[in-house]
């Protein structure tokens, strides 16, 4: 696994223009409606810090990784919900409203909870002396790609609604194209990487992606939340930011560890398709009633 540009630089600033889009589609109702409910927020975050370190635990265990994998799973486990989780959370009909504040909150935890996720995790498996510091600058990257163009986004649909209105649909079927091309782009350069590990890690990956997004589905539901929320959660949860975990596993500041980068950049192949496929699934599922509009569930 290399430094690679695509990873580092272009899928952050191709998620940016796409979250431009997404900003048009948006309302101050639609966050003034997660802070008055924020059951939902409080959810999404337990299943992110709490539950899906343990699942990720069990995996690398039962799939008996090596030490460097197993860490660099649980690094993966331990980041945030990656930008593009709310562009397929749109494209899904999930509430994109509580995907947004669910990774700027979580971006912002996640500078206490990934270093002691993740030095436990050097202990456990490795029995390693490396730390990770506290990496302001990464959360003020993820709120840059977020919400900077949201609110650029959201100022459009303002004070240009007919533009923005008109806008929506083709802004949509063009962020879903260009993420494509993207990730593409990305399995391409990165191919042969994928070949070599995909036996040793594949599986592993898969088995935490597909855990990952059941238990932000399943749980919420449980838990009396809606569809669309349910949706939110199991996107934001299953879609990691793998390019962040890449980038701490090969920064020489930090781990300066090539092979911990290898479940990321695996995982980040894997996610987009399960996560396209999980959006066909809930909306063949349930398309007419995700398709009414405020259908909220203010518990």
């Amino acid at each position: 696994m290399t430094n690679d540009p695509v990873l580092t630089l272009a899928l952050p600033m191709a998620l940016g223009i796409i979250m431009l889009g997404l900003g048009m589609s948006l309302t101050l109702d639609d966050f003034k409606r997660v802070v008055r409910f924020p059951k939902p927020v409080l959810i999404g975050l337990i299943c992110q810090i709490l539950l899906l370190p343990v699942g990720c635990f069990a995996i690398a265990h039962a799939f008996d990784l090596a030490p460097a994998l197993a860490v660099g799973l649980m690094l993966l486990a331990a980041s945030p919900g990656g930008t593009s989780a709310n562009l397929y959370s749109h494209l899904a009909h999930g509430d994109v409203a509580l995907n947004i504040t669910l990774t700027a909150v979580n971006s912002v935890i996640a500078i206490l909870t990934m270093p002691f996720i993740v030095n436990l995790s050097l202990m456990y498996f490795m029995q390693g002396d490396q730390a990770i510091p506290l990496q302001f600058t990464k959360v003020v990257q993820v709120f840059a790609i977020v919400l900077g163009p949201v609110a650029i986004g959201m100022l459009l649909r303002r004070f240009t609604p007919n533009f923005a209105q008109r806008m929506e649909k083709p802004v949509k079927i063009m962020s879903a194209l260009f993420l494509a091309a993207i990730v593409i782009l990305a399995m391409i350069k990165d191919w042969q990487t994928f070949v070599d590990y995909a036996p040793l890690v594949g599986g592993a990956a898969l088995a935490f992606n597909l855990l990952s997004m059941g238990v932000g589905y399943f749980v919420p539901q449980l838990l009396k939340l809606n569809k669309r929320q349910a949706i939110a959660i199991g996107m934001e949860i299953g879609i990691h930011n793998g390019t962040l975990a890449i980038a701490l596993a090969l920064s020489p500041m930090l781990l300066n560890n090539a092979t911990m980068a290898i479940p990321a950049a695996i995982y980040s192949i894997i996610m987009f398709f399960t996560a396209a496929l999980f959006g066909l699934w809930v909306n063949w599922r349930h398309g007419d009633e995700l398709k009414e509009p405020g259908v909220q569930n203010p518990a």
